[in-house]
């Protein structure tokens, strides 16, 4: 049976391109268009997918909040997210949030078709830059320090767990209904508790600490 794959992106045009392309494997089958992930249960119970190509920045649901929402209604779903640039955090983020691996939208045809059917057979699809921080956090894993110690403020648990849910700074700002630059401090702030300099760092130590 053919890979039933799903892809989200709100570019109509990297939509039409990727369905071709992936139409034209008589190994996948698309099963599912959508240009956002705002009825993404909808989605999957209509598409069913083995695979689902994830932009990852998107108007609504972001698409690391998707990757949550998606391993959620069913785990065994396979993400792969797609990506303008190499934003390390934003994939990073993702693949905590439970994503596969990644692939630029400017990828070669072959290189998304073999990473779907690499994501599939249980592959991991990204670059050795990421998989070299993925490393490194899970090394950290080994340094136990009680969440006690890093005394966050409650509006800063907060601010951190929206962060998590893949919110940006502005999303947090109007979701607190606080300033940009009060949401800012406060991310500062929790950078400089957990002594990490990045928000994938931040995240990853929250949920290994169980500060979230």
């Amino acid at each position: 049976m053919p890979i039933r794959v799903c892809i989200f992106d709100d570019n109509k045009n990297i939509l039409n391109s990727l369905n071709v392309l992936l139409h034209g494997n008589n190994e996948i089958e698309v099963t599912g268009l959508y240009e956002n992930a705002n009825n993404l249960k909808e989605a999957l119970i209509i598409s069913e997918p083995d695979v689902v190509l994830m932009d990852i920045e998107m108007p609504g649901i972001s698409g690391v909040e998707a990757v949550r929402q998606i391993k959620k209604f069913n785990a065994g779903i396979i993400i792969i997210m797609q990506t303008i640039f190499e934003d390390e955090e934003l994939v990073f983020s993702s693949i905590l949030a439970g994503a596969s691996g990644y692939i630029t939208k400017d990828s070669p045809p072959l290189t998304i078709i073999e990473a779907v059917k690499d994501a599939y057979k249980g592959g991991t699809p990204m670059t050795p830059s990421i998989a070299k921080k993925i490393i490194q956090q899970f090394q950290l894993q080994n340094k136990t320090v009680s969440p006690d110690e890093y005394n966050l403020t409650t509006k800063e648990t907060e601010v951190l767990r929206l962060l998590a849910d893949g919110l940006s700074y502005k999303m947090i700002a109007d979701k607190l209904k606080m300033r940009y630059d009060t949401a800012h401090s406060h991310i500062k702030s929790i950078y400089r508790k957990l002594h990490v300099a990045s928000m994938g760092e931040a995240i990853s130590k929250a949920i290994r600490k169980k500060i979230i």
